[in-house]
């Protein structure tokens, strides 16, 4: 039987939700909607209807050119910047670089950020409810990274912006950002991707595949259809456990080991039930994911970055990236054992206007792949070295 949920954790916030989507009727925060009507998936599947739900910040401009796109990760979402409270389970996740005299100058720039198609919070997923007022749940398509990026420049359209100042997205948000640019480098004025590969490699897509088996074999997965099951139920256990996996490929191993050592978290030993620091420090951070998360969303996104690869149907990467006219910068993590720098290499090395030669800019960290949500200053750095933000 799964033990990924701490009963206590339970007992003193209440019952944990049956989904931590966003759901109509819920706070809508800072958010705006996008309806796009129906979408048809490269599969074949078709979404009868497609929301997409945005967060945004500075002024357009008359010319509509000073737009910046901003693609998140994989438990990201649209609210980048600002506080947490109603309609916002957590706070932004990217405060020191988009805001008023920061790299992406929201005194300069239109900001906009759009919750990924199959996301949890507000676009179109597997919580969402079909046209017979259920949940989609089983019936959610199969979604790869060029059908969101589909949805994405059918969302430009619908906001009316023909060309984006920059894209930007940091790791399955950098996928989305690399394949939108390559799919219409004609609307993709600067490009940034961080911490992201041209393709998702086996050892990557192994562990996705371990993180989604242990969603799937939770009891209360019910083969996705568990959305009319009563708070505190739910498959809550495998979420957190497909968390706590997650979690040790997004930090270093240099990270967890000087930070809990061999430390317990109380006096007593594992022999007589206790537990070492990083196990709880693991549990713990399971534990809130499953508030805020959903875990048919978090099923449909790992699947989607197993299917990336910018070269697929085309070309050899030198030729596929050969159509990005457009200054581009490509950061990689010394210690990131999610998508290690030979990635970001590989990507640069075949891109016409990398903005540092042959090199991705080298962001070394102890904090792994999730550097690049913690070193903001050297984020902010690296984004100055292209022209639209210098």
């Amino acid at each position: 039987m799964l033990q990924a949920i701490d009963p206590a954790f339970r007992e003193e916030r209440g019952l944990i939700p049956t989904t931590g989507a966003w759901l109509p009727g819920d706070p809508v925060g800072t958010r705006q909607f996008a309806h796009l009507g129906a979408f048809e998936t490269e599969s074949g599947a078709r979404l009868p209807a497609t929301t997409i739900a945005y967060e945004t910040w500075g002024t357009l401009n008359q010319e509509r050119s000073n737009a910046v796109l901003i693609l998140h990760a994989l438990t990201g979402d649209s609210h980048v910047i600002g506080d947490a409270g109603p309609g916002h389970a957590t706070a932004g996740w990217w405060p020191g670089v988009v805001g008023p005299g920061l790299p992406i100058d929201t005194d300069r720039f239109f900001v906009i950020a759009p919750n990924v198609l199959g996301g949890c919070q507000g676009s179109t997923g597997p919580a969402s409810l079909a046209p017979d007022g259920s949940a989609f749940g089983s019936r959610f398509p199969y979604l790869s990274i060029r059908d969101q990026v589909a949805t994405q420049l059918s969302f430009a359209d619908a906001v009316g912006i023909d060309r984006f100042a920059a894209v930007i997205g940091g790791s399955m948000g950098g996928m989305h950002a690399l394949e939108f640019a390559v799919t219409a480098p004609e609307r993709t004025g600067a490009l940034a991707v961080l911490a992201a590969p041209a393709a998702t490699a086996a050892d990557q897509v192994a562990y996705g595949r371990l993180q989604i088996e242990a969603i799937e074999r939770d009891p209360d997965w019910r083969g996705g259809d568990f959305y009319d099951l009563p708070d505190g139920h739910g498959p809550h256990r495998g979420l957190a456990l497909a968390r706590r996996i997650a979690m040790l490929s997004y930090r270093s191993e240099l990270e967890v080991n000087d930070r809990f050592g061999r430390t317990l978290q109380s006096n007593i030993r594992p022999a007589h039930g206790g537990k070492f620091q990083v196990e709880s420090y693991l549990d713990v951070h399971g534990n809130r994911f499953t508030r805020r998360f959903d875990a048919g969303s978090y099923r449909t996104l790992v699947h989607s970055m197993s299917s990336h690869d910018v070269t697929r149907d085309r070309d050899e990467l030198p030729q596929v990236l050969s159509v990005l006219d457009m200054p581009t910068l490509v950061l990689g993590i010394d210690t990131d054992r999610t998508f290690p720098l030979a990635g970001q290499r590989a990507i640069t090395r075949a891109l016409p206007l990398s903005v540092t030669g042959a090199e991705p800019y080298l962001l070394q960290s102890p904090y792994g792949h999730d550097a690049f949500l913690i070193e903001l200053d050297e984020v902010a750095k690296a984004l100055r070295l292209l022209p639209v933000f210098s």
